[in-house]
């Protein structure tokens, strides 16, 4: 059962590169990954034979943060130019673009059911306390609020045309250059909660510590601070000067 769901995700990521080599924008990768992470969460929970109430809310809890985020990428990226990110890939690959970006597809593929192995760890906990249920509740409460905030402070900021070529430091962005990461990876912390009391817990952790490394070190941070320097200049560098990074904190005076 579970094999079928795993080969369902690699056939839907296979039918958005079918979609990205017509549209020519591979951003649908990105609504595709956030959204398909939440529907395999919910497979787990209807095929799976642990208890009702326990699926239920590791269910809730996925879904409330993955179909968050996919309905917010498809608003940003459908009907709008191509991601740059995107575009640089397609410019380094040249000819075999479409053929790497099949692979790359894949591997998002592959990242999805690796991440949702902690939620199936949470749900087939069996000694789970209402008390860290209760906090993983909250906590979840706190990272999707969070990053929802952070995602509506850049939006206003992006909206005023006054603003066109300055770097945001409304609300949250004048804490972190990267509220909205951070708050992404405070998320997978819901799981090593939800699965405190699981001989597996320990599997949990390897959520969040893959996602620190990726948003902080591999393509979050380091991708998209390259085209905010490349194209705000000075602005941007006072900007990495006084303001954290990730976790977010006062800005530094002068």
């Amino acid at each position: 059962m579970l094999i079928a769901g795993w080969s369902g995700i690699a056939l839907l990521f296979a039918l958005l590169w079918v979609t990205q080599r017509r549209t020519g924008n591979a951003g649908i990768v990105d609504i595709g990954w956030a959204g398909s992470i939440g529907l395999l969460v919910l497979y787990y929970a209807m095929i799976l034979p642990y208890p009702v109430s326990r699926r239920a809310l590791v269910a809730v809890l996925a879904c409330a943060w993955s179909f968050r985020l996919a309905s917010y990428l498809f608003r940003r990226n459908v009907g709008k130019p191509e991601d740059g990110r995107y575009k640089d890939l397609r410019e380094s690959w040249g000819a075999s673009a479409q053929w790497k970006l099949f692979v790359f597809f894949e591997l998002q593929a592959l990242t999805v059911i690796l991440l949702s192995l902690p939620a199936l760890v949470a749900m087939r906990n069996p000694n789970p306390s209402n008390a860290w249920s209760v906090s993983a509740v909250l906590l979840l409460i706190l990272s999707v609020g969070g990053e929802t905030l952070a995602d509506m402070q850049l939006a206003r900021f992006k909206s005023n045309p006054a603003n066109r070529g300055r770097t945001c430091r409304a609300g949250l962005w004048g804490y972190s250059r990267h509220p909205n990461y951070f708050f992404e990876w405070l998320h997978w912390w819901v799981y090593v909660l939800l699965a405190i009391g699981s001989p597996w817990v320990w599997a949990t952790w390897l959520a969040p510590a893959a996602m620190l490394y990726v948003l902080v070190k591999a393509t979050g941070i380091p991708a998209t601070e390259a085209q905010a320097v490349a194209t705000r200049g000075d602005d941007y560098r006072e900007y990495q000067r006084t303001t954290s990074a990730f976790v977010p904190w006062f800005p530094k005076k002068g």
